[in-house]
């Protein structure tokens, strides 16, 4: 119902829009006139990146003299609702930092202009997690600005002690190593090769998607869920294996309740799949355990295809040009300089978060520490872009499909196969 509500709104000032142009005003396709458009930026740019942002309105403004840049930075937890009413109030920023779970619901509400994907800088070499948010019913919405992907966390120092000499290239190398660790540290009961807890549905994904599995698919104009599916049913069994002989984490917990990073710096843990931030907080001084960071090291999470990686879900963000914006020219101009080449490659090298794949050997080549994540997020996948995926989320679905599986409640195709109902029910309903 909020979705309609927001469309009915957007729809009105849309055609208000379209009234105040055919009159005379100015053009929605940008004006010679235009002396100021309105960015809105997530606070991490203010506090991370300043000079970077500062970069790209110089470029933009070499190109346009005159034309002020108005940034605003924004917070995570209340710039939707502050989207959601300067939307209906005709006066929403020209440019937009989205997260990208959050991009679907306002492309489907009709939030934002429509774009033309090769228009953008490096847009051959945009994330797969990130251009998929970006898209919707085969159009393009957003421009990638930046993500964040999941490796493995590890303890070099008990790999070695375990006879681990090199990190592992494929699944089946990465369980073997695991019984080695459990073999030799084990013994404490409370001890995990790998902590891995029963709602972590992130890291749970991915081996879904290495096996060629899929949450849902499109078919027909209709969703239907695929977790029951063959390919997905074997990733998911890796999962239960994997997880069964490695981990003694808690089963009907997820990865943040406790932080995942402070069990780790506690000392019985030999690994973790985690975000890049994550290793650097087991380390913090305050919460974590300083003494470990000779012995922390990271790499992607091998694939059972040996030599690949599994995909890792990218959280990270976009850039998009609201439906009411009469700078549209303008705003795609200073979307091409912040995402340019020089710009993302500074991205990477001074912000410390990965861009696009173009940016990648900056990053090996000068953060050994987030190296690891930058790899990972070459294969990637994403949530299911329709605006009832939201809905899936706040069911818990999957947590608790994941909890069934590793309690043993119901074997996994039972549970695949009730999740796959559920999830065809919410993401059909309202159409």
């Amino acid at each position: 119902m909020r979705l309609r509500i927001l469309a009915a709104a957007i729809a009105a000032v849309a055609l208000a829009v379209a009234a105040s142009t055919a009159a005379g005003g100015t053009s929605a396709r940008g004006s010679a006139a235009a002396t100021k458009i309105t960015v809105w930026l997530q606070n991490d740019a203010q506090t991370g990146w300043p000079e970077i942002v500062a970069a790209a309105t110089k470029a933009f403004q070499a190109k346009h003299p005159g034309v002020d840049v108005d940034v605003q930075y924004q917070t995570w937890g209340t710039h939707l609702t502050k989207l959601d009413a300067a939307l209906a109030g005709g006066d929403a920023p020209d440019v937009i930092e989205m997260g990208n779970t959050e991009m679907t619901k306002y492309m489907a509400a009709g939030a934002f202009r429509q774009l033309t994907r090769s228009n953008y800088p490096n847009a051959k070499t945009w994330l797969q997690g990130l251009a998929d948010s970006c898209t919707f019913n085969g159009k393009t919405y957003g421009v990638p600005y930046y993500a964040g992907a999941r490796a493995v966390i590890y303890r070099k120092d008990m790999y070695r002690k375990a006879g681990i000499k090199k990190t592992p290239t494929s699944l089946a190398q990465f369980n073997a190593d695991g019984k080695k660790l459990i073999k030799r540290f084990g013994k404490d009961r409370n001890f995990s090769a790998l902590y891995f807890p029963g709602k972590y549905w992130y890291a749970s994904m991915s081996f879904v998607y290495d096996y060629g599995g899929r949450i849902a698919v499109l078919k027909g104009g209709k969703w239907q869920g695929a977790l029951n599916s063959k390919a997905s049913l074997a990733g998911l069994n890796a999962l239960a294996a994997t997880v069964k002989a490695q981990s003694r984490a808690n089963k009907t917990g997820d990865e943040a309740n406790p932080q995942q990073a402070l069990v780790f710096a506690k000392g019985k843990v030999a690994s973790f799949i985690g975000n890049g931030w994550e290793w650097p907080y087991a380390l913090d001084p305050k919460v974590g355990n300083p003494a470990l960071a000779p012995a922390v090291g990271a790499y992607p999470m091998p694939s059972h295809v040996k030599g690949r990686f599994m995909p890792s879900f990218l959280g990270g963000s976009d850039l998009a040009i609201p439906i009411t914006s009469q700078q549209v020219a303008l705003a795609a101009d200073w979307i091409k300089a912040f995402t340019s080449t020089e710009s993302e490659r500074n991205l990477a090298t001074q912000g410390k978060v990965i861009a696009n794949t173009t940016t990648l050997a900056a990053i090996n080549a000068s953060n050994p520490q987030l190296a690891p994540f930058a790899r990972a997020a070459k294969f990637s996948w994403f949530v299911p872009t329709t605006p009832n995926w939201a809905n899936v989320e706040n069911a818990d679905v999957l947590q608790n499909m994941l909890v069934s599986i590793f309690t043993g409640r119901a074997s996994v195709q039972k549970a695949a196969n009730s999740a796959s109902s559920q999830i065809t029910r919410i993401l059909n309903a309202g159409s």
